[in-house]
């Protein structure tokens, strides 16, 4: 049996008998042990971000590893559900709750649960500020701003105030916990391979920040990645995925040091703690940035199916990488 197979009977085997630090692993009708997934979802489940989302990714875990995961999360609308307690991995899409001013209740509920060494994981936690505050823009944008959303911070600064989240750095576990690297990426085209490779992906790693408490990744927060996941009743992907490329040539950099931007400049925070300026054109779209070493680029839009085929292996690569790093962490 190979290190990683093995690993993950282990896994399973210690939850079992430690019971993930007091949270329960539920069983299946047949009896056998199965973890299941918890999803907050407040308000009409029929409009939350991307439905299938979840179960596909669930079906890949299933499919590529052996860990036993209930196809069917077990969804809540607040956090001081009791249910959450039988279970050790709770999946939020920032945009499946409406308020994040959470009740004091909740605040303790999940005190309590990341105490007893419950996992949340929260989807499109990160933000850039050039989309603004409405929710639904970042939900198709995966621009890599290594900065949580501030409430969240705020909120679990609240919860848990000897801590804070942190970038996780490209060498991180998780980002090789299961899949190593980036899928072949010569099936991209020539434009945007080298960007995807050595700046978008690197490695096959991604923007992404943790709040560890005892030394666990307990919270981790990324831009959305659930629109990687999906597949309609027939197997296809549900959405398709375009990518954003910076872009240079020369002269540019004097010509965009001069020219003129109808909307907003904003700053946002590069993995290295500098801090690059986003200028836009239309509200919610980058249209050219200052790089914090001085060097301007501009930002192109490329659309295939190849590069949305590509997209979604690498996101649902992610999700499983994150599935097995939290159940052998």
């Amino acid at each position: 049996m190979s290190p990683r197979i093995w690993l993950l009977h282990l896994s399973i085997y210690c939850l079992s008998i430690f019971e993930f630090r007091g949270i329960a692993v539920a069983e299946t009708s047949s009896g056998q042990e199965s973890i299941r997934i918890v999803q907050l979802i407040q308000g009409n489940q029929l409009r939350r971000m991307y439905p299938e989302a979840l179960t596909g990714l669930i079906e890949s875990v299933s499919t590529q590893t052996t860990l036993n995961v209930d196809p069917d999360p077990l969804v809540i609308e607040s956090f001081d559900d009791p249910a959450i307690f039988k279970h050790p991995f709770i999946y939020v899409n920032y945009g499946d709750r409406q308020d994040w001013q959470l009740a004091e209740s909740e605040k303790q509920a999940l005190k309590r649960y990341i105490e007893r060494g419950g996992f949340i994981f929260i989807d499109a936690g990160i933000s850039a500020s050039f989309l603004g505050n409405q929710t639904s823009r970042a939900q198709g944008q995966s621009f890599a701003e290594w900065r949580v959303r501030p409430n969240l911070a705020e909120l679990f600064k609240e919860i848990v105030p000897e801590t804070g989240f942190r970038p996780l750095p490209r060498s991180h576990g998780l980002f090789r916990s299961f899949h190593v690297g980036l899928p072949d990426s010569s099936v991209l085209p020539d434009t945007v391979r080298e960007f995807v490779v050595n700046e978008k992906w690197p490695q096959g790693s991604y923007s992404a920040m943790g709040l560890e408490v005892e030394g666990r990744l307990a919270v981790l927060a990324m831009p959305i990645i659930a629109m990687g996941w999906g597949r309609n009743e027939v197997g296809r992907w549900t959405r398709s995925i375009g990518f954003r490329i910076r872009e240079s040539a020369e002269g540019l950099s004097d010509r965009l040091s001069e020219a003129y931007a109808s909307g907003e400049p904003f700053e946002v925070t590069r993995e290295d703690g500098r801090t690059d300026i986003i200028y836009t054109q239309n509200e919610g779209m980058a249209s050219w940035v200052q790089e914090a070493g001085g060097d301007w680029r501009v930002f192109q839009y490329h659309y295939s199916q190849e590069i949305s085929d590509y997209a979604h292996v690498f996101y649902t690569q992610l999700g499983v990488n994150m599935f097995v790093y939290v159940f052998t962490q």
